[in-house]
């Protein structure tokens, strides 16, 4: 049997929030008097359907309330990470879940740089940013976010993105947000093509001009879009196990990704929000290895197109393709 625990990793398609470990979730709940109404049981969130998934999701989310809650979180999710054998890691993050807590946004930006910090120097994982629009809250407060964004000019915050539902506004609508985060320097990701059609991803890779595609995954339903993805070097944060509990797809037999990847789409393999799957990123390698027949040395690709598309400088990413291409073969 391969070997996944050994195969070096990257997750590039991570919300913060939405990685709290249950038991984290749990205890913080507890000294705050919170009440989770059985939220989590045995160490698992409980939830069902899609509704559920975004009750429960806020739920947790909410007894994060002090820059100290944020710090703890992030650190207990990139230890997480460095035990399944992960060189790097980008958060999705969210200003304005930040300001809903109570939590300024350089309190909650500080918080999560000294945990990326203190558990890169003792775990030697590494760790980016990426601050999200919610897409919802339309695009105004998208371009209010990315003004925000644009002037902490700080170095882990290397991107900018949108999250939410993709049957809300066009994304044209969006473009001035995306302007102003692109002039300030940061790369860009939008949330397409998982609930949304094919035609998401078109819309939204035209009119925000991105580098990558959260999701991505119905571009798979349109040929001559798969083609222009190839074409184009644009790189899907394709999360398989999430498609398949969100029920984007019924089994990970009927999932596109060995399709897209064969077609010569950049495809990544990522997570989400894998407390609330049940999945764990070396879950997520092994399924998709079983499943899609892919070998230790097509998993290591992945994780390499991973790194080549990570929203971080060059010498990052010099250094940690090095890692990689020094990593002992896994069996």
């Amino acid at each position: 049997m391969l070997n996944v625990d050994s195969i070096p990793k990257a997750e590039i398609h991570l919300h913060l929030e939405g990685a709290a470990p249950p038991d984290l979730v749990a205890a913080l709940a507890a000294k705050k008097g919170v009440d989770l109404k059985g939220l989590v049981q045995n160490g698992r969130y409980v939830w069902r359907g899609f509704s559920e998934f975004l009750a429960a999701y806020d739920a947790a989310a909410a007894v994060f309330t002090t820059p100290e809650d944020y710090e703890a979180l992030t650190r207990s999710i990139l230890e997480g990470l460095a035990a399944q054998n992960t060189l790097y890691a980008e958060f999705f993050v969210s200003p304005d879940h930040a300001e809903a807590t109570g939590v300024s946004w350089a309190e909650y930006l500080g918080a999560v740089v000294r945990a990326i910090e203190a558990t890169e120097k003792t775990h030697g994982i590494t760790a980016r940013l990426i601050p999200l629009c919610v897409r919802g809250y339309g695009p105004e407060n998208a371009k209010r976010v990315a003004e925000l964004v644009a002037k902490t000019a700080h170095p882990y915050v290397t991107g900018f993105g949108m999250a939410g539902d993709e049957r809300m506004h066009h994304p044209r609508d969006f473009a001035p947000a995306f302007d102003l985060a692109r002039e300030a320097g940061l790369k860009l990701t939008a949330h397409a093509g998982e609930f949304g059609g094919p035609e998401s991803v078109a819309v939204a890779v035209e009119h925000l001009k991105l580098a990558r595609v959260g999701h991505g995954v119905r571009a798979s339903e349109d040929p001559a879009l798969v083609r222009r993805l190839a074409e184009e070097g644009i790189t899907l944060e394709v999360c398989p196990i999430s498609n398949v509990v969100l029920e984007v797809y019924p089994n990970l037999a009927a999932h596109p990704f060995k399709k897209l990847r064969d077609a010569g789409v950049k495809v990544t393999i990522s997570t989400d929000d894998p407390p609330f799957f049940g999945t764990t990123l070396t879950r997520d390698y092994r399924e998709a290895a079983e499943t899609f027949g892919l070998s230790a040395e097509d998993l290591r690709g992945i994780t390499r197109t991973a790194l080549e598309a990570a929203f971080c400088d060059e010498p990052t990413r010099a250094r940690l393709i090095k890692r990689l291409d020094e990593a002992p073969l896994a069996s």
